[in-house]
């Protein structure tokens, strides 16, 4: 592999496993496998930002593809994941579902319209499970708006017999437990903050592996990890961005590994001196 090429593989998109995302991947599996029933049970992943959860949902669809018959002409989407308007809006989230599968619609068509065109839509597309990232978005709204956009969730569930998965921050757990009802029908998998522990090490371990680095970085080394685990605040994106940076950067400069001076070198900035930059202005 060359120079450049090895700096476009780190600039790239991987997928690092862990245990907690594979057990929440295997829950989505599961789900996905369950037969119909007049109650399907449903999940609500939790994450503080930048923290795995919409990469552990990529990672998921990406196992399940949808199917084309031609060109932009999607036959089945066996997992579909769409992202919650910023604020409760039905018409909105209708639309982005249609969006999704390229379906043409009128945006001057009412909302029980379009989520007539949706209903439709998913069932055709045989979709068996059903994704809704940024769900803590629903707290953008009045509290009747939270309760009409909670309703669709539940409607949609119990109409198409599928399970439903929402995730979102910590938010989540407020803006689901607005309705006691749908509360106990999501089960909350929690993907959280890294710690110096085994499976933060073990992890450390999968990016030394990945980082197309000549020489070992020794990433594993108390002091390097533990410089590591607090210059990104513990979240597992932040993580990735410090560690690509510093990689790219021994590449640069021919040292080929990951050392405590390439760290500081490498112009990260960590996300609590962001906060504090940013609350200073």
């Amino acid at each position: 592999m060359t120079r450049d090429e090895r700096m476009a593989k780190i600039r790239g998109t991987r997928w690092i496993r862990y245990a907690r995302a594979e057990q929440i991947g295997a829950k989505l599996d599961e789900l996905l496998r369950l037969p119909k029933t007049h109650r399907m049970p449903n999940l609500l992943i939790v994450a503080e930002t930048n923290n795995g959860k919409t990469a552990l949902i990529s990672h998921f669809v990406h196992q399940h593809p949808a199917q084309l018959s031609a060109p932009r002409t999607i036959s089945r989407i066996p997992v579909m994941a769409v992202q919650a308007p910023p604020v409760p809006d039905e018409r909105r989230f209708y639309q982005a579902i249609l969006t999704l599968a390229y379906a043409p619609f009128r945006p001057s068509h009412n909302v029980a319209q379009l989520q007539s065109e949706a209903l439709r839509l998913l069932a055709t597309l045989k979709v068996r499970l059903l994704i809704i990232d940024e769900i803590h978005h629903l707290l953008g709204g009045p509290l009747l708006r939270q309760r009409s956009f909670l309703n669709v969730i539940k409607y949609l569930g119990n109409e198409l017999q599928i399970p439903i998965v929402a995730a979102g921050t910590d938010d989540a757990f407020n803006a689901i437990q607005t309705d006691p009802q749908l509360a106990n029908r999501f089960e909350p998998m929690v993907l959280p903050r890294w710690t110096m522990n085994e499976e933060y090490l073990r992890l450390l371990a999968s990016f030394e592996v990945a980082l197309p680095l000549a020489e070992p970085s020794g990433l594993l080394e108390p002091a390097l990890a533990t410089k590591i685990l607090t210059l990104s605040g513990g979240t597992i994106g932040e993580i990735s961005a410090l560690l690509c940076r510093a990689a790219l950067l021994a590449i640069e400069r021919g040292s080929e590994r990951i050392t405590d001076t390439l760290l500081d070198a490498c112009g990260y900035v960590p996300p609590a001196q962001r906060r504090r930059g940013a609350l200073s202005r």
